[in-house]
């Protein structure tokens, strides 16, 4: 598990936005990765998404890596938000784009 976690430590650390998801932003897998991928395109910014349902250990690592149960799973410049549901409310409330721009991520381009 200690690979795995340095796997997902280093996924996380060289991307300002990183979502893990089931799929992909083209083709999510589930409701809650589409809206999370809905709510990041909204708020234009670039982000890197993983596709959990490709490997089995970041699947259940990064579960344990954030001691959050549920996929999708958003990162911000390292910090760990949370799920589409967090995302969600976040976003309604002003508080992602906020964020985003608190923490100067890039802009999609």
């Amino acid at each position: 598990m200690t690979d795995t976690k340095s796997r997902i430590s280093g996924i996380v650390g060289d991307h300002d936005v990183v979502l893990f998801m089931k799929g992909t932003p083209l083709f999510p897998q589930c409701g809650f990765s589409s809206r999370a991928v809905a709510i990041l395109d909204h708020c234009g910014v670039a982000y890197e998404s993983v596709d959990v349902l490709q490997d089995q250990e970041i699947r259940s690592g990064i579960k344990e890596f954030s001691e959050w149960p549920t996929i999708p799973q958003l990162y911000v410049k390292g910090e760990f938000l949370g799920g589409s549901d967090i995302m969600m409310e976040m976003f309604e409330a002003g508080e992602l784009q906020q964020t985003m721009d608190e923490k100067a991520v890039k802009k999609a381009t």
